[in-house]
């Protein structure tokens, strides 16, 4: 049974509270709430702080975020398209000089992440699966989701221009919003839909108007079926990572063993799609005539393991919500860490898109925090 003392969601939604997005899970959550919640803080005595619950969980919020951001703001993103939309060396089974295998590139994040949650779960519990609460088949179905996700991603950038890829990457929040309806029963007021709608709406508008693609990529009907894939399993997979923390218990599966259930059945599952696909000969054919290609492929697959150790832990503290919004709001701040280092002009309508997403944001921050307050007065 989950402890009385374990944090709640930074912007968990109870029937007390003001209902905000974008953030944990409320509906879902009713049922569980009198186990996995701490209970409503006293009035403070006089001088104490007001509600430290409330800036200790914008404390973990920051870690998390800022995690994410260094993990797959820097070199994540860039090495994923450098090695899917470059024309390397040919080789006999790759004469376009593309890289023969989007499959390869999942195989290769999953391998490595499998050794870290190895030996983080080794170290914190001693044993890596006789202290496990949640049955290793309980993350199958999120670990193909996930191997589904990441590849449709990578398959895609053959295909999509930049505009479409920025606004199917930039609609995530509603779909993981449904998503939690369709797998947890989880409800949000149509409020909520109308706030998630701005901040896709603005995440796009400064994307596309603050950022032209490098590279001259035509949008194909190939190229949307991946996108919607992507779309699809990346939203089953953050949902079902949350149901397992509800399921099993939020404090009896840390971080660690959802990272190693997700990649134990995932390595296997992108295995077999290497050997069923007869790719292996391919890959060391490509490395052998293009060594840099391994390099960006390791780089890719350390960044990918870090950022995995954020993603479970974000949504193990505040849901699948709010990673979906952290990750979204990623590519605004790329760009302006891009136009600020490279002196790259920003457009009205781009600054428009970014005044209407941290509108939203700081305004539902700002009513979630009065509504606490009152509550502890």
């Amino acid at each position: 049974m989950v402890g009385v003392n374990q944090m709640k969601p930074l912007m968990l939604e109870t029937k007390d509270s003001d209902r905000s997005i974008p953030t944990g899970e409320e509906g879902f959550a009713d049922e569980h709430s009198k186990r996995n919640e701490s209970p409503v803080l006293n009035t403070p005595a006089s001088g104490a702080p007001a509600n430290p619950d409330f800036f200790s969980q914008v404390l973990r919020f920051l870690f998390c975020f800022t995690g994410l951001q260094v993990s797959y703001l820097t070199l994540w993103g860039y090495m994923q398209e450098l090695i899917m939309t470059t024309t390397f060396e040919p080789t006999p089974s790759a004469p376009d000089g593309k890289f023969p295998s989007a499959a390869f590139c999942v195989f290769s994040n999953r391998f490595l992440a499998i050794i870290v949650a190895i030996i983080a779960v080794k170290i914190k519990h001693g044993s890596v699966l006789a202290n496990n609460v949640a049955p290793l088949m309980a993350f199958a179905p999120c670990a193909l989701s996930n191997t589904m996700s990441s590849w449709s991603q990578y398959a895609s950038l053959r295909y999509v221009s930049f505009p479409v890829q920025t606004v199917f990457k930039s609609s995530k929040i509603i779909p993981v919003m449904i998503m939690g309806k369709v797998l947890k029963g989880t409800g949000y007021p149509s409020s909520q839909y109308v706030e998630a709608f701005f901040i896709t709406v603005g995440v796009a508008v400064f994307s596309i108007f603050s950022k032209s693609s490098d590279k001259d990529t035509a949008t194909e009907v190939i190229g949307l079926l991946y996108m919607v894939s992507y779309i699809c399993f990346d939203c089953f997979t953050s949902q079902w990572q949350d149901k397992i923390y509800v399921k099993y218990g939020r404090a009896n599966v840390d971080p660690y063993q959802m990272m190693l259930g997700v990649n134990s059945s995932a390595i296997v599952m992108t295995t077999a799609g290497l050997l069923l696909n007869g790719d292996i000969p391919k890959i060391i054919e490509f490395f052998q005539t293009n060594p840099s290609v391994l390099q960006y492929n390791i780089v890719t697959a350390i960044t990918s393991a870090t950022g995995q150790l954020f993603i479970y832990t974000t949504i193990k503290e505040f849901g699948p919500i709010v990673f979906t919004v952290i990750m979204t709001t990623r590519q605004m701040i790329s760009i302006c860490i891009s136009s600020f280092i490279f002196k790259h002009p920003m457009s009205v309508k781009a600054l428009c898109g970014a005044v209407i997403v941290f509108g939203v944001l700081f305004y539902q921050i700002r009513r979630k925090y009065l509504a606490r307050q009152n509550r502890s007065n």
